[in-house]
C-alpha cells in the first residue's frame, strides 16, 4: 500500500524552481496539495511586494504535485498546459501558503484550482490550472521525461 502523503519525497526532489523559491511541502496527494514558502528578497518585485510570478509558481507546482500523484499511479506524469492566476491583495512578508485541489481529472487532462493565503490566512492570489498527463518518456524539451528524487 502506497503512504498517502507524499509531502517527504516531493520536497526530496531535486527541482530547481522549486530550490530557489524555497518552497516546501505541508501535505501532497492526488486530492489535495499545500506547500508554504517564507517570503525573502527573492520572491519581492522592485516595489517591495511578492512579484506575481511567485503567486503562479506556487499555484502551477501545487497542481502540477497532485496531478502528478494521480497519474503516477498509471505510470505516467501531468504537466501544465495553462495557468491563469489573478493576484488579489500586494505582500510584503510573511508566510504564503497555497492549497490547491482537482476540479476534474480525465484520463488526458486535469483541472486544478488553487488559493495562497497570507500568514493572516486571507486569500492573496488564486488560480486554475489545466493539465495534459503523459506517458513516462515522453519527450518534453528534448529528452525523455523521468521524475528526479534523491
Amino acid at each position: 500500500m502506497r503512504p498517502k502523503d507524499f509531502a517527504k519525497m516531493i520536497d526530496s526532489v531535486t527541482d530547481g524552481w522549486k530550490t530557489a523559491m524555497n518552497m516546501h511541502f505541508i501535505s501532497a496527494s492526488a486530492d489535495e496539495v499545500i506547500a508554504e514558502i517564507e517570503v525573502s528578497d527573492v520572491h519581492r518585485q522592485p516595489l517591495g511586494i511578492v512579484h506575481g510570478g511567485v503567486y503562479a509558481g506556487m499555484i502551477e507546482a501545487s497542481a502540477s504535485v497532485g496531478a502528478s500523484l494521480h497519474a503516477m499511479a498509471d505510470g505516467k506524469y501531468a504537466i501544465g498546459l495553462d495557468n491563469h492566476t489573478s493576484f488579489l491583495h500586494a505582500v510584503r512578508g510573511g508566510k504564503l501558503r497555497v492549497t490547491a485541489r482537482p476540479v476534474t481529472r480525465g484520463r488526458r487532462t486535469h483541472l486544478w484550482d488553487a488559493n495562497v493565503a497570507g500568514a493572516d490566512g486571507r486569500v492573496v492570489a488564486t488560480g486554475r490550472v489545466r493539465l495534459v498527463v503523459i506517458d513516462r518518456g515522453s519527450q518534453l524539451g528534448g529528452e525523455a521525461a523521468e521524475l528526479h528524487v534523491e
